[in-house]
């Protein structure tokens, strides 16, 4: 009998209940409390009203999951428990969900002083640990990222989350403020040398490079349009309201926010031009439920400015060399063309996210989700790309996982055997996570170029 299938889930996230905030918030901003308290109504509202005016899931299981099952969000027993049901032997944790906000410190804050955006992030990093660490075999903390004005201070909460078991950070400009410097910039070179020492790899997810409160006005127009139409602020009245007053171009903006973000992509060619993986060869960087398909024409074209310029760079090698020696992508909800194009974009380089707790997740159908993406796929390929990718990649103890997975672990013809999956199933995952969405391919290159010439300039290079 074969091995059971090692997942590690390359995507789930973790919100700190309210109630907690003051208990882990320095007392100094305890004095914001209270309006980052009616913040956070209006936040998770206006995400639900933005769900009614794109279309709700309607399937059953997924509408229950979501009305009652996500409280692992916050319990790390719960979470577990559902980490088994759906065969999960370990996961990256991020901050960020519409159903708790964050202490200043995520894109969907509301403008707030640097240092509440440093101390909320140093918060959620110390609630991280006492809720998750026990057990951080399994659960992979992602470190939450503060404004970084303080070099020093950064450095200094690099070696204190991996101290404590932490596998990631947020990059640096997961949210950005007038004077942080790009990516490329020798300011950063202490923070990746702590990263590359202490093994903890830089996570580019959706939603990197937003302006710190650039969201929160386009939520707060949902809620004021949706609670001007129906007029009343009660939250039936809201809802029936939502499906004809929210703003069409309001689905458009968190559209393009969450999946097809240019700033998100950025700090690839940055680490790449920018000679950061020269002068901290175990730098590692990953980007995150952003896609993938984008990446071989993406990269192709950033090898081509490379040729084109190398005379004039820092950058010693290839863009797509870095990319196979320093990168990972977190296939978040995982698409049917992304795993097609999966020797394009580089089978060694695919990690599979679930996206836990998420509406658009595979959760709570990963099982079926990936037994329609993988069916067919060979069974070292599966492998790659549900576990063993990520456990080379973050230096996991696979003993340990392999231990775990014969417990709760999948055998590999459930996930590529070609089991039927209920068709109103494959539409739902349409629905909710764009799962045959066709390839993006080089669609976006123009936007690509512009950004990408900005960066050049910076190193002489003429556009």
């Amino acid at each position: 009998m074969s091995e059971k299938v090692i997942i590690v889930s390359a995507d789930s996230h973790a919100g700190m209940p309210k109630e907690k905030w003051p208990q882990y918030l320095d007392k100094r901003f305890h004095d914001l409390l209270p309006q980052l308290t009616v913040d956070n109504e209006i936040y998770p509202t206006a995400i639900a009203l933005l769900g009614v005016k794109g279309g709700l899931s309607t399937h059953p299981e997924h509408k229950e999951a979501h009305e009652s099952g996500w409280h692992g969000l916050h319990d790390p027993v719960l979470r577990m428990a559902d980490m088994d049901r759906e065969g999960i032997a370990a996961e990256l944790v991020y901050h960020g969900d519409s159903r708790l906000g964050d202490l200043f410190h995520n894109g969907t804050n509301k403008k707030y002083p640097l240092d509440a955006w440093e101390a909320g992030a140093r918060a959620w990093n110390r609630w991280a640990a006492d809720n998750f660490g026990f057990a951080m075999d399994r659960f992979l903390v992602t470190a939450a990222v503060g404004p970084c004005t303080d070099i020093d201070a950064a450095v200094a909460e690099i070696h204190w989350v991996a101290d404590h078991d932490f596998k990631a950070t947020y990059a640096p400009g997961y949210l950005t403020h007038d004077d942080l410097p790009p990516l490329d910039d020798p300011y950063w070179d202490p923070y990746y040398a702590a990263c590359a020492e202490r093994g903890i790899v830089m996570v580019a997810h959706a939603g990197y490079g937003t302006g710190q409160g650039e969201v929160f006005p386009h939520l707060q127009k949902i809620y004021d349009d949706v609670a001007k139409a129906a007029g009343s602020e009660d939250r039936a009245a809201l809802f029936a309201a939502a499906a004809d007053a929210v703003d069409p171009e309001s689905l458009v903006f968190f559209s393009n926010f969450l999946n097809h973000s240019i700033p998100a992509r950025r700090p690839m060619w940055q680490l790449m031009m920018g000679g950061a993986f020269d002068r901290h060869p175990n730098l590692k960087f990953m980007p995150s439920e952003i896609r993938l398909d984008w990446l071989p024409a993406t990269l192709a074209f950033l090898d081509k400015a490379f040729d084109e310029h190398r005379a004039e760079l820092p950058a010693k090698r290839k863009p797509s060399e870095y990319w196979n020696d320093h990168c990972l992508s977190g296939a978040s909800f995982i698409h049917k063309a992304e795993v097609e194009m999966r020797h394009e974009i580089g089978i060694n380089t695919i990690a599979f996210g679930r996206d836990y707790p998420h509406p658009e997740a595979t959760w709570p159908h990963t099982a079926d989700w990936l037994r329609d993406a993988f069916a067919g796929v060979p069974d070292d390929e599966v492998r790659l790309m549900l576990g063993e990718n990520m456990i080379r990649y973050f230096g996991l103890d696979r003993d340990r996982l392999a231990e775990i997975a014969k417990r709760i672990g999948p055998d590999i013809e459930e996930i590529n055997g070609g089991g039927a999956v209920r068709p109103e199933l494959i539409d739902n995952f349409m629905m909710r996570g764009g799962y045959l969405k066709p390839a993006e391919g080089d669609a976006k290159l123009g936007q690509v170029e512009e950004v990408l010439n900005q960066d050049l300039a910076r190193y002489g290079v003429a556009s």
